[in-house]
């Protein structure tokens, strides 16, 4: 009897924590990190929503169960309903984003561009833009070949090295070259493996490139060491199993902001293809016109990055920006934002978009309303099906398809 007294006083005290955790995940939703200490848990929420609308339904069935409803309960239920609204956010846009993503694609690549890549291809892609069972047990990864810290230069006794990520049957292999983001102060080539191994398995040779970091090493060290890396690449193209005719860029972040400078370069590299996910494109706008809130402070990384702010060093600004170097003829550009990013505004990449367009270039802008930066840290979430989905099919039609052929 004293045991049934004790439980019905602690269970509405589990069951409101259990509410409670689930209304404070679901709330970062909608909550813009304010500092970069919360932004993580930002860029989480959206991505395993799934997992709180599971976690709010649970609180919300056993406190509602309850034979009696006391006050802890009817706060516990008020709790576990609003965490299960916010946390269907995302799935409730999920189907109006996933079409106007899809029409993006095909209003630039072609709306039959599905239909060119081989079935056997296809097969080995995403099937949906979305699945659910892939966000609890993850995305299947096959196995491919890997090869790290292999040395490409040292500049200034800095080592730089490369990770190459390749199908297991040897070949030459149309080539993703990826660069890793981290406010161009962080990360190594090992960043965003999970990725490169997916791709490697599709059958890219992809190599995965270092760079010196700021503040000690301020631009252009960060561009000249992607070129030293491209041409170490181009000299040991057979080593590497590199078809070099079939050459992509990508980066994430501030790797996005120095692949879309590379291949935007007057003498860059004839490259077939490049990706941007959620980069900066124009240094001084993002200087000007920073995020609110502002979690990782913008003007401070722009000035260890390049020296100060753009009203003392302008030409530096202009010949770090990517959108400084927009002509006709460029390489076909992926680019892909997060609606509620607060490090890198969509708008800058929309903004790169329609000047890309205004000079006639393929362009595809892809825009996903609920995410943050850094979105696809969470590899099997949401928003990085959504973008993995329309990333490896655009890819395909720019290495494998648009100048014809699987010839590889």
């Amino acid at each position: 009897m004293v045991l049934l007294i004790n439980l019905s006083k602690v269970l509405p005290i589990i069951f409101l924590l259990f509410s409670g955790i689930g209304l404070f995940g679901s709330l970062w939703i909608m909550i813009p990190a304010p500092t970069f200490s919360l932004l993580p848990l930002g860029v989480v929420a959206p991505e395993i929503s799934p997992w709180l609308i599971l976690l709010n339904a649970i609180a919300l069935v056993l406190t509602s169960s309850q034979l009696q409803v006391g006050v802890v309960e009817e706060v516990a239920i008020i709790a576990s309903l609003g965490g299960l609204l916010l946390s269907g956010l995302p799935l409730i846009q999920l189907p109006a984003a996933n079409d106007k993503l899809a029409s993006s694609m095909a209003a630039v690549l072609g709306g039959d561009y599905l239909n060119k890549i081989p079935t056997s291809l296809q097969k080995q892609m995403r099937p949906q833009p979305f699945v659910l069972l892939d966000v609890f047990r993850g995305i299947p990864l096959e196995e491919v070949r890997i090869q790290r810290g292999v040395v490409f230069a040292s500049p200034s006794g800095v080592a730089l090295r490369l990770n190459l990520y390749q199908p297991l049957v040897t070949g030459k292999y149309p080539t993703i070259i990826i660069i890793y983001g981290g406010a161009w102060q962080n990360g190594t080539a090992n960043s965003d493996e999970t990725f490169s191994r997916y791709m490697a398995a599709q059958g890219y040779s992809v190599i995965a490139i270092d760079y010196r970091h700021a503040p000690q090493y301020k631009f252009p060290s960060q561009l000249e060491d992607v070129q030293t890396a491209l041409q170490y690449i181009q000299s040991h193209a057979e080593q590497l199993e590199v078809d070099w005719e079939r050459l992509a860029i990508m980066g994430r972040s501030a790797g996005g902001h120095l692949a879309l400078l590379t291949a935007y370069q007057p003498d860059a590299l004839p490259f077939r293809a490049v990706v941007s996910y959620y980069a900066p494109s124009n240094l001084t706008e993002g200087y000007n016109e920073p995020p609110f809130p502002n979690p990782i402070k913008t003007h401070a990384i722009l000035h260890d990055f390049l020296g100060a702010g753009p009203q003392e060093i302008p030409e530096i600004y202009q010949k770090a920006s990517p959108a400084s170097y927009v002509r006709g003829n460029l390489p076909p550009s992926l680019l892909v934002y997060a609606d509620n990013d607060h490090v890198v505004q969509a708008k800058f990449g929309q903004r790169l978009h329609q000047k890309l367009h205004s000079y006639g270039n393929s362009t595809v802008f892809l825009n996903i309303p609920w995410a943050e930066h850094a979105f696809d840290s969470v590899f099997f979430g949401l928003s990085n099906q959504v973008a993995l989905y329309y990333t490896e099919r655009f890819l395909a039609w720019a290495l494998l398809i648009e100048r014809g052929g699987l010839d590889g």
